[in-house]
């Protein structure tokens, strides 16, 4: 794989480390809030971060647009997502565990990481080789081992239920995918104030109270940091890994919260955390190794996104806002031109693979 394309594996890792953070910190705050409350916070406090970091980046810039903006159009897509992200999947969720088994929820959670694969590539007809696939089954066996509890096992409606719930998150990461093109501060605020403001109201509606002042803003914070954060990161690596890669990575994330408990909670380490290890490692490095090179065509591309003049974005058309130096966005164009080299299905490589083998 490229050098250029080793950032965004590192921001999907960064953003699994982030949201991995915010189990055993949210383990810490449970015990003064409700998890509905405290659901609802951590969302908000995700828009609140993103809103307080785009108002200090104008600042900065004077104004000056440097990610391309929410269009209209755009908005079916941020719904969609918010809409099966965060609203449907945790209430369907939150419904299933009550008539599941523990060990059979806890295993079928991993599902996400198949589900956002398969409606990457079956709906969004995004390329999925057998690098990526295998990536896919060795951070699912990790997860499958880490959450193993050699609880009771039963396949129950709940159980359809969490896989439902995976299949909604998995559609989730697709959707915004669509959007990764544009500003993830707006996409963290508009997730973070939508699904945040749904939950707290379905709070409110259930009777729940609210916690203290202090354990109001320690949930903030948490929300901005392992929420905001690990959103915005997650929206980046989307534009040039795709859904599947992306989403394969995101899937980390569980390690990384069971490894910060021991440390939090002072747990012993146990056998699950030291035989998902290799396997955990094992998806991001193949990702690394992939080499998905084949002579395509690049038909002609209209669009607009942050980029710079001194990588591939020279060609198009040139105007008075191309003098701009460093990241800058603005409406260009592309013209068709056919060639080959190593790629992944970033923002000008989603075309079709049907006739083509990925590796």
């Amino acid at each position: 794989m490229q050098t250029s394309k080793r950032l965004p594996i590192i921001q999907a890792l960064l953003a699994a480390i982030l949201f991995g953070a915010s189990a055993p910190l949210s383990k810490l705050l449970l015990n003064e809030i409700d998890p509905i409350v405290l659901a609802a916070l951590l969302y908000i406090g995700s828009g609140l971060s993103a809103t307080v970091i785009q108002s200090i980046q104008r600042l900065v810039t004077g104004n000056r647009p440097v990610e391309a903006q929410l269009k209209r159009a755009d908005l079916p897509w941020m719904a969609g997502a918010i809409l099966t992200g965060g609203v449907l999947a945790p209430i369907l969720l939150m419904v299933s565990l009550d008539k599941t088994p523990a060990a059979t929820a806890s295993l079928l959670l991993n599902f996400e990481t198949v589900a956002t694969a398969l409606v990457a590539g079956l709906v969004f007809r995004e390329s999925i080789g057998r690098s990526v696939w295998m990536a896919v089954g060795l951070v699912t066996l990790a997860s499958v081992v880490l959450s193993w509890n050699g609880g009771s096992w039963g396949f129950s409606v709940g159980a359809l239920g969490v896989l439902g719930a995976c299949i909604l998150w998995g559609l989730d990461n697709n959707l915004t995918r669509n959007v990764s093109a544009k500003d993830p501060l707006a996409i963290v605020m508009l997730k973070g104030f939508g699904a945040g403001g749904f939950s707290l109201l379905l709070a409110l509606l259930l009777g729940r109270s609210l916690p203290g002042a202090l354990v109001v803003v320690l949930s903030l914070l948490v929300g901005g940091f392992c929420y905001g954060l690990s959103i915005a990161l997650f929206v980046l690596a989307l534009r040039s890994l795709g859904a599947a890669r992306t989403g394969t990575l995101y899937a980390s994330a569980p390690f990384v919260g069971a490894a910060l408990s021991l440390a939090v909670f002072r747990d012993g380490l146990n056998v699950q955390l030291i035989l998902s290890l290799p396997l955990m490692a094992g998806g991001p490095l193949l990702l690394l190794r992939e080499n998905h090179t084949h002579s395509h065509q690049h038909d002609t591309l209209e669009h607009e996104h942050c980029h710079t003049h001194d990588d591939h974005h020279g060609d198009h058309h040139a105007r008075e806002s191309d003098s701009e130096p460093g990241s800058h966005t603005h409406w260009h164009r592309h013209e068709p031109v056919s060639h080959a080299h190593d790629h992944t299905p970033d923002l000008h490589h989603r075309h079709g693979h049907e006739d083509m083998v990925s590796d």
